[in-house]
């Protein structure tokens, strides 16, 4: 027997022996989840914040911006969250802000994934429930797309509570629906993908744009800009996940009216992450997001973790 094969041999062993063990891992993570979600919330925010940031929750006296994220999504009224959070009822929030014309178009809204007819979508759109993160499939060449397997991958994505099991229960409240949006790509510029200009703002007032661009699975390169589109490397703590653009993103066409808009949507939230698109100077509307990463960015800087909490007031 070659060495190749023993080694197989030994790797299909321990893929035999590893499975169970793995498996009933992530079924009592799943439970454990589960059950402190829905009865002991506090207990599943505090187990994942340290778990994510490796100190406890300081749920007394928070002071940096995850502290102040975490403290607000369990003790303060979420009901805007839940109406702006989701991806469908958002867009009646911007028309009413004026910005209409931010919006990506609709091609369709549904509840049920057998309701989808996927003959009269065009060749190219994107698909996402509107009730959590992560949840998108871009859909390049529609008759590339297996349409049996995507509606079994949207069926799962609408039977998840992101909410629950991530200590973020205004996610919960949101009725799960299906969308469709026309497909947005990067323009005549092809020198970066599709760039995500993801504005921090705290009532009203931008402190700065975190970009993400050239997404390749769940890593991305990142850039930090301060107001004045200044690169700073020293907010960021760069990861195999999020890796260092370099500064190499510039400012972008109609960038004053991109603060205008970030600053009109935020207006009257503590804290709030307004995400926008920008194509030669068109802008389109992508998401708020008032729990971003759950309140876990641990792929910032302490420095600039504590000047943003600075600039969150709490609610009595």
């Amino acid at each position: 027997m070659s060495t190749s094969e023993k080694k197989h041999r030994v790797n299909g062993v321990a893929r035999i022996i590893l499975y169970p063990a793995l498996w009933i891992r992530r079924k009592y993570i799943f439970y454990n989840r589960y059950i402190l979600g829905k009865y002991f919330p506090y207990k599943l925010a505090s187990n994942i914040y340290k778990r994510a940031m490796h100190r406890k929750m300081n749920w007394d006296n928070p002071q940096d911006l995850n502290e102040k994220i975490t403290w607000l999504k369990m003790n303060s009224d979420t009901s805007e969250w839940t109406r702006l959070a989701d991806k469908y009822r958002v867009r009646e929030f911007i028309k009413e802000k004026g910005y209409e014309d931010i919006l990506v178009n609709l091609l369709g809204v549904w509840d049920d994934v057998e309701d989808i007819d996927f003959a009269h979508l065009p060749n190219r759109f994107v698909l996402k429930t509107n009730n959590g993160a992560g949840a998108v499939l871009f859909v390049k060449d529609k008759q590339k797309l297996n349409i049996e397997e995507t509606k079994t991958t949207i069926k799962d994505w609408l039977k998840e509570d992101f909410g629950l099991m991530n200590a973020e229960p205004h996610y919960s409240r949101i009725q799960p629906k299906i969308i469709a949006e026309d497909y947005i790509d990067s323009g005549t510029d092809k020198s970066f993908s599709l760039v995500d200009y993801k504005m921090w703002c705290f009532n009203g007032k931008l402190f700065g744009t975190w970009v993400c661009y050239d997404r390749v699975g769940m890593s991305a390169m990142t850039e930090w800009h301060d107001v004045g589109w200044k690169y700073r490397p020293e907010w960021s703590i760069f990861t195999h996940k999020y890796k260092n653009g370099g500064g190499v993103i510039p400012k972008p066409q109609n960038y004053e009216r991109m603060i205008k808009i970030a600053e009109d949507l935020s207006l009257g939230f503590p804290q709030v992450r307004v995400d926008l698109y920008n194509v030669n100077g068109v802008i389109y509307f992508g998401e708020m997001t008032f729990s971003s990463s759950g309140g876990h960015n641990n792929f910032y800087t302490d420095q600039v973790l504590q000047e943003m909490g600075r600039m969150v007031v709490l609610p009595n």
